[in-house]
């Protein structure tokens, strides 16, 4: 059964018994990538460590390593 058939199923009882419909498929996804990012960068802060470009950082380290090995 795909996402959208169960939501329609879900909305069918939903309707049939008078409860609340249940949210559409897909339409928290980026509220929940955005908390996410949040809760990484509040995570980074609370450990000491820089909140913003620690990718970048890390990468640019790893290249610095391999630069000085050849």
């Amino acid at each position: 059964m795909s996402v959208t058939q169960q939501y329609l199923l879900d909305s069918y009882r939903a309707a049939q018994r008078g409860t609340p419909q249940p949210p559409a498929p897909g339409r928290d996804d980026w509220r929940v990538v955005r908390e996410l990012r949040d809760h990484r960068r509040f995570e980074a802060v609370v450990r000491e460590r820089p909140a913003r470009g620690r990718l970048r950082l890390a990468l640019s380290r790893l290249a610095g390593l391999r630069r000085a090995a050849h």
